[in-house]
């Protein structure tokens, strides 16, 4: 299909494709400065800064080499999401990356929005397939990147690419305000701004062991004395149990044998952040066990990650077929007359469960929230009035985000028939 067309080398609308920074410590990571694109931030087309880590000044400058900047695009080389590309947004002036990423700077920055559509489209991803599959070493070769064909389109066709793209990331940057706001509302009603970290409690052995049976210093930091104090002042209801809010169901882990490359999409952990669900590399058999439709979220479920990251939660927006792995925990609520699973997922991501979980798993080398104390984890219940007003919020961010992976699905089908078919028919499919 591609030697129908005329094309280019990707190399040739590049200024360099490099890896990443080699072997840069964890120590160097800090909450702010120069963005540090890992393979965790590119599980999407829009870069997800939630897990964000930064750099200083010094250590960009002395990294020049592999500065990047928005409208740029990375690519993770390695790993469960190998070959995931996106494009850099102009939230930050500059960005640096690791060297599990490779960093294309293109040269004309408004062909960007056009060559991010064609990697996610079916003819550039199999591209990416195709060079990760021929490495023999499940990764991707940066010769291979640089010799991607790409076909070429006309100016209009561009034009009209990036518009719409330009519509994506406002929708974008609406719903994380939308997101944002809902947060502020819920802390402001709790009267919750950040907890000071404290590095060390004064504890009784009757105020500390003798209660919790636990001897970890973290456990009894002065932040979680000062959280449950705020919760003191309103009508907290326990999670699970007999008289808890929501109902827990577990999944399954079938173990990595079961894994293939066809079939239910199996969701772990690492595809899950609050925002959403991130398309799954790995599937099982249907037949893995029976009635294995029992075992699909339905609308409105929460899932709750309790193994590796802990504590992340999101509420399933419309029935899936697919199924979660062990890690994730399936929180139905009993009565939406008491509590609403909008605002009760959006509890469960902030500070008030948060900080919960943190001392639940203080002391583990691994981290592990285990089922009983999440149960006994205490959810502020807000009069229904202001938990409709923050899940009213929340609903928007998410509509918005859904128009937006709208947009971006119609401009993939479009560079799909524009190389499949013709321009003038794909120029029909660019709806604003």
């Amino acid at each position: 299909m591609l030697e129908r067309k005329e094309t280019t080398t990707f190399y040739r609308l590049c200024n360099f494709i490099r890896k990443g920074i080699f072997d840069l410590s964890p120590l160097s990571y800090q909450t702010k400065g120069v963005p540090f694109i890992r393979t965790s931030e590119i599980k999407s087309a829009i870069i997800d800064f939630g897990t964000t880590v930064y750099i200083d000044e010094f250590t960009n400058r002395n990294n020049a080499k592999t500065v990047l900047y928005p409208q740029d695009l990375v690519f993770t080389k390695i790993g469960a999401y190998i070959g995931d590309v996106a494009k850099l947004p102009d939230t930050y002036d500059n960005y640096n990356f690791s060297q599990n990423v490779a960093g294309a700077s293109i040269k004309d920055k408004s062909i960007s929005a056009y060559l991010l559509t064609f990697f996610l489209s079916k003819i550039g991803r199999l591209q990416i397939v195709r060079s990760a599959m021929l490495s023999g070493q499940g990764k991707l070769e940066l010769d291979d990147i640089r010799n991607y064909k790409i076909p070429l389109v006309g100016k209009e066709f561009i034009s009209k690419i990036e518009k719409i793209h330009n519509n994506i990331s406002y929708k974008e940057k609406q719903s994380q305000v939308c997101y944002k706001q809902a947060e502020d509302l819920l802390n402001d009603y709790l009267g919750i701004s950040d907890f000071a970290e404290f590095n060390y409690a004064v504890k009784t052995l009757s105020n500390s062991f003798i209660q919790s049976g636990r001897l970890d210093a973290e456990y009894y930091q002065l932040k979680y004395d000062a959280l449950f104090e705020t919760l003191r002042h309103f009508t907290t209801v326990n999670l699970g149990g007999e008289n808890g809010l929501v109902s827990i169901k577990k999944s399954i882990e079938p173990g990595s044998e079961a894994y293939q490359d066809d079939g239910i999409p199996f969701v772990r952990v690492s595809d899950v952040n609050k925002y959403g669900i991130v398309e799954p590399t790995i599937k099982l058999a249907s037949t893995i066990v029976p009635d294995i439709e029992k075992l699909y979220p339905r609308k409105n479920t929460i899932l709750l990650s309790k193994d590796g990251s802990v504590g992340i939660a999101y509420k399933v927006q419309e029935d899936m077929q697919a199924v979660t792995s062990g890690a994730l925990l399936h929180l139905t609520v009993k009565d939406m007359n008491q509590i609403l699973p909008d605002y009760l997922t959006l509890a469960l991501n902030s500070q008030v469960v948060q900080l919960q979980a943190e001392r639940d798993c203080n002391g583990a080398i691994i981290q592990h929230w285990k089922p009983s104390d999440i149960e006994k984890a205490l959810i502020p219940l807000l009069d229904m009035d202001k938990q409709k007003e923050i899940s009213d919020k929340v609903q928007q961010s998410f509509r918005l985000r859904k128009e937006a992976k709208r947009l971006l699905d119609n401009a993939i089908k479009a560079v799909e028939t524009a190389i499949e078919t013709d321009e003038e028919t794909a120029l029909n499919l660019l709806v604003f």
